[in-house]
């Protein structure tokens, strides 16, 4: 077999076929399983003082129910994309859609705080299997790649959606409900999904993929799961020496992860993908879009509910209006690309749009509800554009046969991005925020606002509305150089797709015929 990640010339269009009706249907089913994995990410907002006083975890398990499901999915992503290349990506979707409803169930009706915690692992086990598998589906079902194009604006669309939408879900579940329909409301998508996948779904797969490397599974996790862990802690708990451990850990292992890579006979994670190009670019960018769109949400949410004074459930739902603009950001970044506009120019676009909502950020005040509702909208929706765009041209240069390896990378990414993000502008946040809070304070008052209005509930009058005023405003000061450093990087990340993306013209890379089975022949 020729070396399969070389880009080849993009083949006659009568070898390009246009998706019809069944990929464009099949698409619409593939969207339940994203929809899911993505709301499970902030499912658990309003459930987990519900969660709480009925299981009575200790603090450390409170965390894990929160956490793990991230830990897991991000640590497994590169694993399951592999092996998704090796054993069928259909196949591996079907397992993973069965794996996500079975612990689902079984979180629902939870009795102790050890069984969630194992349910959620496996729901980010399952969430693992589906991410990427639904990524390289799109990219086996749509070669032509206009289609391709508008298919992954969807795919982003409602991966952001599903985010937003997941804590509003929870707030109505739970006030109807018990905490337990948050993790029900899976089951009927995840039905659906085994009943018509078989039937719609196209198997695929690398035909010649190799041994699977066992020894890069722990690696890998090993690398992902320290940083992820570390990065995650530090905005909230502040540059603790463990953390920082862990940190130089994950990347230690991350250095030897990549040295198997390059010297195995058969890589869980080709280099060669890194000589697709367009492909390493892709990926940095797409870090970048997570780091400002995660670094934003870690302020944006806690300026509604604790500097605005909305409830959970006020500031979830005032949290879904700038969605609405960004479910027009990727549509309309893929039919300008489409209509000739090179993609350096729409991308550099995006990243100074999010730069501008990151400037609007930064003129906010104690009371600007609608200013930050605005400038969430307009960073979201450059974010999106370039998050729709990265995927195209990733997936572009990359093999067919190696889909899911790509996606689960961007994937990966992805996750670091989004936590290095929190840690960073966390971390400038915060210590703007403690020094402008008065330092004749209590010193719980100095951690975060809501120490800080905590105290000043305990404080008698005017004292306890001076310190509230002082600490609101010294959290939105934080906010604002945050803001302005967001901005920084977005606009070197404008300068650094200007010049290296304005060359690049990915040539379509084509796959042997025995990759890819219609779905007839083996449902």
């Amino acid at each position: 077999m020729t070396n399969s990640t070389r880009t080849t010339t993009t083949p006659p269009a009568a070898e390009q076929p246009r998706a019809g009706r069944r990929e464009w249907t099949a698409l619409g089913v593939l969207m339940l399983p994203l929809l899911l994995v993505s709301m499970d990410v902030s499912v658990l907002y309003f459930a987990i003082p519900a969660i709480s006083a009925d299981l009575e975890p200790s603090g450390t398990q409170q965390l894990w129910i929160f956490d793990i499901y991230a830990f897991v999915l991000a640590g497994l992503l590169m694993t399951m994309g592999s092996l998704g290349d090796r054993i069928g990506r259909r196949r591996l979707l079907l397992i993973g859609a069965a794996a996500f409803g079975a612990a689902s169930l079984v979180a629902a009706y939870s009795d102790s705080a050890e069984t969630l915690i194992a349910a959620r692992a496996v729901l980010g086990i399952g969430g693992a299997t589906l991410m990427p598998s639904t990524m390289a589906l799109v990219r086996t079902m749509f070669t032509d790649p206009a289609q391709r194009a508008k298919a992954i604006g969807v795919w982003s669309g409602v991966m952001t959606a599903g985010i937003a939408l997941g804590s509003v879900l929870s707030g109505v579940l739970v006030q109807f409900f018990w905490w337990g329909s948050v993790f029900l409301v899976n089951l009927p998508a995840m039905v659906l999904l085994l009943v018509l996948g078989p039937l719609l779904l196209p198997e695929s797969r690398n035909p010649e993929p190799g041994r699977f490397d066992l020894l890069s599974v722990p690696l890998s996790m090993a690398a992902v799961l320290p940083v992820i862990y570390g990065l995650k802690k530090i905005p909230s708990e502040g540059v603790h020496p463990l953390y920082v451990v862990s940190v130089a850990v994950g990347l230690l292992f991350a250095a030897l992860f990549v040295h198997r890579q390059r010297t195995a006979a058969s890589p869980m994670i080709s280099p060669d993908l890194f000589r697709g190009r367009g492909f390493a670019p892709a990926v940095v960018l797409n870090l970048v879009s997570s780091f400002a769109m995660m670094g934003s949400a870690f302020f944006t949410t806690q300026y509604l509910q604790s500097v605005l004074g909305k409830s959970a459930m006020e500031a979830a739902l005032w949290a879904l209006l700038p969605s609405v603009p960004i479910g027009m950001a990727a549509p309309a970044a893929a039919a300008l690309v489409q209509r000739g506009v090179n993609r350096a120019y729409v991308v550099t676009a995006g990243f100074a749009i999010a730069a501008g909502g990151y400037g609007m950020l930064a003129l906010t005040g104690p009371d600007s509800l609608w200013l930050v509702l605005v400038a969430a909208g307009v960073l979201a929706s450059g974010i999106v554009a370039v998050l729709s765009q990265m995927t195209d041209l990733a997936l572009s240069a990359a093999p067919v046969e190696k889909a899911g390896a790509a996606s689960s990378l961007l994937e990966t990414g992805a996750e670091f991005g989004g936590a290095l993000g929190m840690a960073v502008l966390g971390s400038i946040g915060t210590a703007i925020y403690r020094h402008g809070v008065p330092s004749s304070a209590p010193a719980a008052a100095h951690e975060t606002l809501g120490g800080a209005l905590a105290v000043a509930r305990q404080l008698p009058g005017r004292a306890g509305d001076a310190l509230a005023t002082a600490a609101r405003e010294a959290f939105t000061g934080g906010m604002h150089g945050a803001a302005l450093a967001g901005a920084a990087v977005l606009l070197l990340a404008a300068t650094g797709a200007a010049t290296t993306l304005r060359r690049i013209h990915v040539r379509e890379t084509t796959a042997p015929v025995a990759e890819s089975e219609p779905a007839e022949a083996t449902a």
